[in-house]
């Protein structure tokens, strides 16, 4: 045997050792090593890096198991016995039926009726006959009303929130599993995927003769560390039996203040912006439905508005000043066009509702202020504006999260001189080996476009919207020549980085986790 000695190791070692007692070269997983020694999960990885460290101990195997459970929208569903769009389809089967009628039905809210309906009709499952929805597609609506209720969240009946082999699934399941919970539209989705690293390990050589001495010693495991006074004055200390000290064992890691890793990776982001000769906006984190969305030329029936996608303010709710001159002509341009040789939106613009008080969702916001302030032309800026929107959390979404939001305007921009921006961040803030643009739609830009970077294990993700102002925000604004704007997640840039699977991690207060990062 190699230079071991058996007194040395630590209870904790001896105990994980004799887990392989009834089986020598057998391959053990930590969920087995911790049924047959009786510890926790935390005490058989410390166990189990230590013999590794000292070569009684190898990784035999190690896979990555993947399971499915529910997200808090899967769990509603589970819990009102059908999803919108099955409840949707099972109704049309049954009989005429209308979107009102649905609606009637409050097991959903309207907007989900309206989203079922919308999304079945687009991929072509159902059509309308007058009011009345009918089955377009039956094959695609069994796929809807049975498979994805009855065999993708029914079986979390018994424990909705439990976790099931995605294997258990047909292959169809795994496939749509897969791609809705990694996919667009991912935050809507009723399941998301776990990931979990499953190791096996073996005892070396070494590993083998340690045990056997441990079991002829008749080591248990029990062995302490310290002599209490408690023991001398009750003399138990003779029935016990005493680690010996090991000088070869590391000393315990100093650990010296470091700033938290996200932070110093949006300094680094600022200094870089400050160093291209980008001047910072500032904006608040309350705004007004006018600066907000108004002044994007976001029409006042835009989805965004709606109470799920913005977090109100409910005292106060709303402003009592009304920003003029900016207030009328932003309000032309919705109605008409205004001054800028556009028709408008074409609808009744309201005022009052320009007023509403809500989180600040975009910081495309902070944009607008600074070309109603008069800002320098040419000139370019920047912000790393915190934003607010009711997202379903997950790997890639979070209720708060931060933009690079970005203008500059001059004479001679355009188009290209977006693109090559954004690639410039892309590679230099994000650090993304590959990088491409999606066209896209936005009402306050015209062209726009999506840019994408591909995460190593992700994949292809979203890091933000560009493109340049339309006259019918500009001109209301005052400005006059084109402008080119961009708001980028710098969450996720940072996730590309810095290497990180969940946006969560971003924010962790794992200090052993946070020591650990780069």
């Amino acid at each position: 045997m190699a230079d071991v000695d058996i007194t040395s190791l630590h209870a904790l070692e001896i105990k994980t050792l004799r887990g392989f007692e009834s089986d020598s070269a057998s391959v053990q997983s930590d969920g087995a090593l911790g049924e047959a020694t009786g510890l926790g999960a935390g005490q058989i990885r410390r166990a189990v890096e230590w013999l590794i460290s000292k070569s009684l101990l190898e990784i035999a195997e190690e896979s990555s198991d993947t399971s499915i459970a529910l997200t808090d929208l899967g769990k509603t569903q589970l819990s009102a016995g059908a999803s919108p769009e099955s409840a949707l389809l099972t109704a049309a089967a049954e009989g005429s039926v209308t979107l009102k009628d649905l609606q009637g039905d409050e097991r959903f809210s309207k907007g989900d009726w309206g989203s079922a309906f919308g999304g079945l009709k687009k991929e072509g499952v159902i059509d309308t006959d007058g009011p009345n929805i009918v089955i377009k597609y039956a094959g695609r609506a069994h796929f809807y009303s049975k498979t994805l209720f009855d065999d993708l969240i029914g079986p979390f009946g018994d424990d909705p929130d439990g976790t099931l082999a995605i294997e258990t699934f047909s292959e169809e399941l795994q496939v749509h599993a897969r791609e809705a919970a990694t996919g667009p539209g991912k935050s809507k989705s009723p399941v998301r995927l776990v990931e979990q690293v499953v190791r096996f390990y073996r005892l070396t050589g070494d590993g083998a003769t340690a045990l056997e001495s441990v079991i002829t010693e008749n080591m248990t495991g029990e062995e302490v560390s310290q002599l209490t006074p408690d023991m001398l004055q009750s003399s138990s200390w003779k029935s016990f039996g005493f680690r010996r000290y090991d000088l070869s064992i590391k000393p315990p890691r100093i650990q010296v203040g470091r700033h938290h890793a996200y932070r110093t990776y949006l300094d680094g982001v600022r200094r870089k912006l400050l160093s291209l000769g980008f001047e910072e906006m500032k904006g608040p984190l309350v705004e007004t439905e006018f600066w907000n969305m108004d002044a994007l030329f976001m029409p006042q029936f835009h989805a965004a508005r709606n109470i799920h996608d913005a977090y109100f303010i409910s005292e106060p709710s709303e402003s009592k000043v009304a920003e003029e001159p900016f207030f009328s002509k932003v309000g032309q341009a919705h109605r008409d066009g205004g001054n800028t040789e556009s028709r408008g939106w074409r609808y009744p613009f309201d005022s009052e509702r320009s007023k509403r008080l809500l989180m600040r969702t975009q910081g495309t916001a902070i944009s607008a202020r600074t070309m109603a302030a008069g800002p320098s032309i040419p000139g370019k800026y920047f912000a790393i504006a915190r934003c607010f929107r009711p997202d379903e959390i997950d790997a890639t979404h979070g209720a708060e999260f931060n933009q690079v939001e970005g203008i500059v305007l001059g004479d001679s921009i355009n188009f290209r001189s977006l693109l090559g921006l954004l690639k410039l961040f892309a590679l230099e803030v994000a650090q993304a080996e590959e990088v491409r643009y999606v066209p896209d739609y936005f009402p306050f830009t015209e062209p726009s476009v999506e840019l994408q970077a591909k995460h190593p294990t992700l994949g292809w993700i979203e890091l933000g919207g560009a493109g340049l102002f339309r006259p019918e925000l500009t001109q209301p604004l005052g400005i006059d020549v084109p402008v080119i704007a961009w708001g980028l997640g710098v969450d996720r840039m940072a996730m590309v980085s810095l290497g990180i699977k969940d946006i969560r991690d971003l924010f962790s207060t794992d200090l052993e986790y946070l020591r650990n990062q780069r």
